[in-house]
């Protein structure tokens, strides 16, 4: 199981099973939402997702308008995305920089989660010099592009 949480930590979440894939993804959509060359996304199905956090004690959160692709959900508070929920789907891509950390500032169960692969790596801002396969869209549904 891990844990994980907005940026003020207000709005928090679980996931009970392992992720159904986890990569970098470098797609535009990620790169203008964070701010980031890419990002750390895993996908998790709906049943292993829910959101933890005392609904008594804030206000529901907002949803973010969608592009029918994806609809992002952002806390109210500072305004950060600790999950979207994938519409075609139903599953949930969580943030790897959303979830719990130990004392060190590690990602707690790091290998459990970690990326395997690059995507969307065709519309990168920086090349990454690492030893995971790289796509142009998903794994296995796409070209590999190294």
């Amino acid at each position: 199981m891990h844990n994980g949480s907005c940026r003020c930590g207000l709005v928090s979440f679980k996931v009970e099973d392992k992720p159904l894939f986890s990569v970098y993804c470098h797609c535009t959509k990620c790169q203008r939402a964070d701010g980031a060359a890419f990002v750390s996304t895993m996908h998790f199905p709906s049943s292993a997702f829910s959101f933890t956090y005392d609904s008594a004690k804030v206000e529901p959160l907002v949803e973010a308008v969608s592009d029918g692709a994806m609809t992002l959900y952002r806390c109210p508070t500072c305004r950060s995305c600790p999950a979207i929920q994938i519409t075609r789907t139903t599953n949930w891509a969580l943030r790897g920089t959303n979830l719990a950390r130990d004392d060190a500032g590690k990602i707690i169960d790091w290998d459990s989660v970690k990326p395997t692969s690059h995507i969307f790596y065709n519309t990168r801002i920086v090349d990454v010099a690492d030893d995971l396969p790289k796509w142009e869209g998903f794994p296995g549904r796409s070209n590999r592009l190294d």
